[in-house]
């Protein structure tokens, strides 16, 4: 024990008055959360739109009908996530003003710009009491010998799945739409910018979960020549009307898939524990044909990476998220790699990084 207490390294006073910043700082970092829930729920990144693009805190004020007096309230919360990067701040001699962000232009309601995504469901889904409460006992959950998920544990019910619509039909629509976010955002930028790895694909199917199909249409816009085939639980698939593109077949990616040359799983896997995604991916690979008659599996999902720098503290937060709510967890090159040889796949091959994501192909 004393050759022990004697090898600590006791920190200097200047490394201990920052450690306490940081700590300070760590400690608070929910405070950036609920600033940002609180905007968004007040309308604010659509008001500074409808305004220009830029506006002062009084401007704000008049245009979502807050009481005068909260003004200076309104200018500290817009100060803090200013430096967070949620806006720009304009300083004048008059007013300071605020402008969007590309982040706060993802939390605008009705733009009309093709491929813009209302970002908002999914930040008001992961800062729901539904979902912080289950922060809040994590703890107390690590000491329980508990198999299941918090979020099935505290909530007695499955997030996005009938279970949770039964027990609170609003967050289960609040959530749906939080996931449908999560999934179909960038599809167009995905097509522009990995178009070569399509051409050339005479069919593909698209495997999703809680799906709507904006992939698959997409995908047939852009490549009509292809026979595209979207996949999802028959409940699903009964919500989406027939277009005369797109293939829609209910079923279940856990007993088969539907026959492809290519079989996509964009933003699925990370939803399911390593066991879970070994049967999806094998039955993936029953569903494509050989590697030289073209056959591969394409999978949009995150790929932990330290080099990424602030974007891998995000892959980090979205692990955890995961660990809370479902079975899956975010995975690195060297898991995805297990994954796919225990599914039966003879190589795979990280093809590009795509913002936290990665675009990997399997082959059988």
């Amino acid at each position: 024990m004393t050759s022990q207490a004697q090898s600590i390294i006791v920190p200097t006073d200047n490394e201990l008055l920052q450690a306490q910043a940081d700590l300070w700082r760590h400690s608070l970092y929910y405070l950036k959360s609920m600033a940002l829930k609180c905007v968004v729920e007040l309308g604010i990144p659509t008001a500074i739109h409808r305004l220009g693009g830029t506006a002062s805190v009084p401007d704000l004020i008049t245009a979502v009908s807050l009481p005068a007096g909260k003004q200076q309230f309104l200018g500290r919360l817009m100060r803090l996530l200013a430096s967070s990067g949620v806006f720009t701040k304009i300083d004048s001699a008059d007013e300071a003003m605020y402008s969007l962000t590309p982040l706060s232009y993802l939390l605008v309601e009705e733009i009309a710009a093709d491929g813009h995504i209302d970002h908002s469901p999914f930040l008001l889904t992961v800062t729901a009491n539904h979902y912080i409460d289950l922060a809040m006992g994590l703890a107390d959950w690590f000491k329980k010998e508990e198999k299941t998920p918090p979020f099935d544990h505290v909530h007695g019910a499955s997030l996005f799945e009938e279970s949770m619509e039964r027990k609170d039909p609003e967050f289960h629509k609040m959530s749906r739409k939080g996931l449908k976010v999560h999934d179909d955002f960038a599809v167009d930028i995905a097509l522009r910018e990995f178009r070569d790895i399509f051409q050339g694909i005479k069919s593909l199917t698209d495997c999703c979960y809680h799906g709507d199909g904006t992939t698959a249409k997409a995908i047939a816009k852009a490549f009509p020549q292809m026979k595209v085939t979207h996949l999802d639980l028959p409940q699903e698939i009964s919500k989406i009307p027939a277009d005369g593109i797109v293939n829609y077949v209910g079923g279940d990616m856990f007993k088969s898939i539907p026959p492809a040359q290519v079989v996509i799983l964009k933003m699925v896997l990370h939803h399911w524990s390593d066991e879970d995604c070994v049967k999806i991916l094998a039955n993936c690979r029953k569903a494509i044909p050989s590697r030289e008659n073209g056959g591969k599996v394409l999978v949009g999902d995150i790929v932990l990476d330290p080099t990424l720098g602030p974007m891998y503290e995000t892959q980090l937060l979205m692990d955890v998220c995961m660990m809370l709510m479902k079975d899956g967890r975010q995975r690195d090159l060297n898991d995805w790699r297990e994954l796919f040889m225990k599914a039966g796949f003879s190589d795979f091959k990280l093809i590009s990084k795509f913002g936290a994501r990665g675009v990997l192909e399997a082959y059988p």
